[in-house]
Order: structure tokens, then C-alpha cells, then sequence
């Protein structure tokens, strides 16, 4: 297992634990199951470009991944400032 396997990995568990997560709350979140694939498959295409020798590629995907799951997804919960 190469290092991009392990990155984008690590990504979709978390992925999957968010939606997981968000699925049972009783709140009622703004996000779609298409986002989630959209994330999915940035995962995917960033490990293939990174097995296929383009590390420039799948870094620069995987840092736009996590980007679109932080503003999109928002896994963060907002803690106020007091």
C-alpha cells in the first residue's frame, strides 16, 4: 500500500463515519447524499493519479477534497467564542 492508498483511505473512512453520523441525528443537516460522491470520487481519482506517478496531481486533489469536504460538508461543529 502506497502512501496515496493510505491518504485518500483515511479520507473515505471519514467520509463514511460523517454520513453515518449525520444520518441518525435528529437534526436535520443541509447536505446531500451527492456531495458525498462528489467527495467519494475525489478520493478515488486523487489515489488513481497518485498510483499512476502523478504525485503533483492527487496532492493537489487531495488538498481540494479536503477543502470541499471542510466548506461543504462542514464536519466541524462551531464552538462559540465567549
Amino acid at each position: 500500500m502506497g502512501i496515496f492508498d493510505i491518504l485518500t483511505l483515511a479520507i473515505f473512512a471519514g467520509l463514511i463515519v460523517l454520513f453515518l453520523q449525520r444520518s441518525i441525528e435528529p437534526t436535520e443537516h443541509k447536505d446531500h447524499l451527492w456531495q458525498y460522491l462528489i467527495a467519494a470520487c475525489g478520493c478515488a481519482v486523487a489515489n488513481y493519479a497518485g498510483n499512476k506517478g502523478y504525485p503533483l496531481i492527487a496532492v493537489g486533489l487531495i488538498v481540494a477534497n479536503l477543502a470541499f469536504i471542510t466548506y461543504v460538508l462542514k464536519p466541524f461543529p462551531k464552538f462559540p467564542l465567549r
